[in-house]
Order: C-alpha cells, then sequence, then structure tokens
C-alpha cells in the first residue's frame, strides 16, 4: 500500500507530512515508557522483520496480491508508540534506499501505514484482551482479529486521504468499493502472520510480548508433590541465554525471508497498485526522487541474476534497517535512563 509520488497533491501531502511527524514526536516521548531491557533491543528486530515480510507479496485474487503492512505485530510485540517507529524505520528505509513510497507521499504512508494500522490494532486488541480468557493462547486470537481489521482501515484512511487530495477525477465511491474490497482480503493474510508470529513469540519468551504483560505466571516447580512458586534467582541468566536465541532466531529468519524467500514471492501488482491501475487514478503518478538508487525496486544495480540480485538487495535491507531501528530505540532507552537518573539524583543529595 506504499503510496507513490503524485497521487495526493502538495498540500495534503504536506498536511498529512505534520501529522506524520506529530506522531513520531509523541512516540518518541511514549516510547520511553514502552521500551525496556527487554523489549529495546526487540524493537530493531521488529522493524527489520517487518522489512523483510513486506517483500513476501502472496496472491489475494486474480492478477493481485498483497504484503504485510506491519502495524499491528508491531504494537503487540513492542508497544503501540515503538510500534509506529518502527513502521516509521521502514516505511523511511524503503522510500530512500528501494525508492518504494513516494518521498513527497512518505507523509502519507506513516500516516496510512503506521499510524492508522498501529492505532486501530491496539485499540482492537487492548478490547478484546478484555473480554477474553486471560490465556496466552487468547493473546493470538486477539493479535489475528486486530491485524484483520488494521488492513481496510487502512485501506479507508487512504480512500479519505484521496478524495480530499487525490490529483485525478475519479468517483469516490469506485475507489472506496475497490480498496475496502482487496484490503479485506489481504487483511487475512496480515492476519495469520500476525497470529503466527506473536504466537511463536508467546510459546518462547511471553515475557518478551508488550501486548501479554500482566498474564505471565511464576513458574511452578513440584516439590515433595507439591507445586511451589520457583526461586527467581535464576531468571535473569536464562532470560538473558533465551532473549539471545530469540534475536538471533528473529534475525536469521528475516535474512533468508528476505534473502531467499522473497524470490517465490507473488510479482502481481498489491491492492493500491491494481486499485490504481483499474481506476485511473495513477494517471499523475511520478518518478520516484531515488529510481536510480543502487537498491531501487530492490535489487542491486548492475548484477544481471534476479535471484542474486533481489535476495543480496533483501539481506541489504535487512541489515541496515536493524542497524538504524536498533540506533533509534537504543538512543530512546538510553534518554530514559538518563531522565530516570535526573529524577533520582535530588534524593540521593
Amino acid at each position: 500500500m506504499h503510496v507513490p509520488d503524485g497521487f495526493i497533491n502538495a498540500p495534503v501531502s504536506a498536511v498529512t507530512g505534520v501529522v506524520a511527524a506529530g506522531a513520531i514526536a509523541v512516540s518518541l516521548r511514549g516510547a520511553r515508557r514502552e521500551l525496556d531491557e527487554r523489549t529495546a533491543p526487540l524493537a530493531g528486530l521488529v522493524a527489520a522483520f517487518i522489512f523483510a515480510v513486506q517483500m513476501l507479496n502472496f496472491p489475494v485474487a486474480a492478477g493481485t496480491s498483497g504484503h504485510l503492512l506491519g502495524g499491528a505485530l508491531a504494537a503487540i510485540l513492542v508497544g503501540p508508540y515503538t510500534g509506529v517507529l518502527c513502521v516509521s524505520v521502514v516505511l523511511l528505509m524503503q522510500g530512500i534506499l528501494f525508492a518504494d513510497g513516494g518521498l513527497t507521499a512518505l507523509g502519507v504512508n506513516i500516516t496510512d501505514m503506521a499510524i492508522v494500522t498501529t492505532v486501530v490494532s491496539y485499540a482492537v486488541f487492548r478490547v478484546l484482551v478484555k473480554v477474553l480468557p486471560r490465556k496466552r493462547r487468547s493473546i493470538t486470537v486477539a493479535a489475528f482479529v486486530s491485524a484483520l481489521l488494521s488492513v481496510p482501515a487502512a485501506a479507508v484512511a487512504f480512500t479519505l486521504i484521496y478524495a480530499i487530495g487525490g490529483t485525478t477525477d475519479v468517483a469516490i465511491s469506485k475507489v472506496a468499493t475497490a480498496m475496502i474490497g482487496v484490503h479485506i482480503l489481504i487483511g487475512v493474510g496480515e492476519a495469520a502472520i500476525t497470529g503466527l508470529t506473536v504466537g511463536a513469540v508467546i510459546a518462547v519468551r511471553p515475557d518478551l510480548v508488550y501486548g501479554a504483560r500482566g498474564l505471565q505466571q511464576r513458574l511452578k516447580l513440584r516439590v515433595n508433590g507439591e507445586l511451589v512458586d520457583a526461586p527467581t534467582t535464576v531468571a535473569p541468566v536464562a532470560a538473558r541465554s533465551s532473549h539471545r536465541k530469540v534475536w538471533i532466531t528473529g534475525l536469521v529468519t528475516s535474512l533468508v525471508l528476505a534473502g531467499f524467500v522473497s524470490f517465490y514471492a507473488s510479482a502481481s501488482p498489491d491492492g493500491l497498485e491494481k486499485v490504481a491501475k483499474d481506476k485511473g487514478i495513477d494517471q499523475k503518478a511520478e518518478k520516484h526522487a531515488t529510481k536510480d538508487s543502487p537498491l531501487a525496486g530492490y535489487g542491486v544495480k548492475d548484477i544481471s541474476d534476479a535471484r542474486i540480485s533481489g535476495g543480496l538487495a533483501g539481506v541489504i535491507g535487512v541489515g541496515v534497517t536493524v542497524v538504524a531501528g536498533s540506533g533509534v530505540f537504543w538512543a530512546i532507552r538510553r534518554r530514559r535512563s538518563a531522565d530516570a537518573s535526573a529524577v533520582s539524583l535530588p534524593e540521593s543529595v
């Protein structure tokens, strides 16, 4: 659903840019409360994983494909504020390095794909968690449903933005019907990926899932036939070890998905591209400002072998995204620690 340059006029693009900048500023402050020693390292990995999975377009209808948006996944794993930042980092890397999503439309894309999907999905998720039984399976179910609804919500948001600032004269009812219809189908794929990923992390380290906080139970040991609470003194060592395994496993998975599996992704246009072509809203689309980038189109320039070119571009993308994301979240985490030290200083004096 990456909106290219030229779909939305300059004034509305500027307004969405202001909205996106404001949301990122709020998210930077909010992420300080969400990120801790467990989730800060995970957040950069989540951004890289979203980048990798977005390369895996899956078929949803005749001649149409879809891909993960990632807002629901990020919000549930690392928190809604951090989730907005995760998806924003991905969109920024894609726009600058891979010519995917217009640079003048960056505000539109962040508003639509980062803010709307994260806010809608996490709101639905929290409601479902409150009404469903307090079990790990409920987290997976809530993740599935919230992700499912987040995609058509993004389609509605784009339709509204297009209704205000679209550069072509196409009946908004036609755009809305086509966009929402195809993105309901894409939402099923988004829900499956989100549910499976959240379920996999919960099965290994439920304490790393932001949306599952408060549902963990103390480990029990059977002593003389009775269940007693396990001592907590050994937990930090085991936690650090399994945390490292989760991070390494996640990074390797992201590299394999982007570097190898992406070659087998659907080549059909995604939902927005298909609707734009069918309804004529791409008539004033502009060439991307970084169309001559060495990685434009998710391929490495001057490498003729499509498999090697695409795979190498995917690996580079994952690497750049995890470094950029980790740097951002490390800085936020450090700022939180600095703020905490400043608050505690008068007490020590």
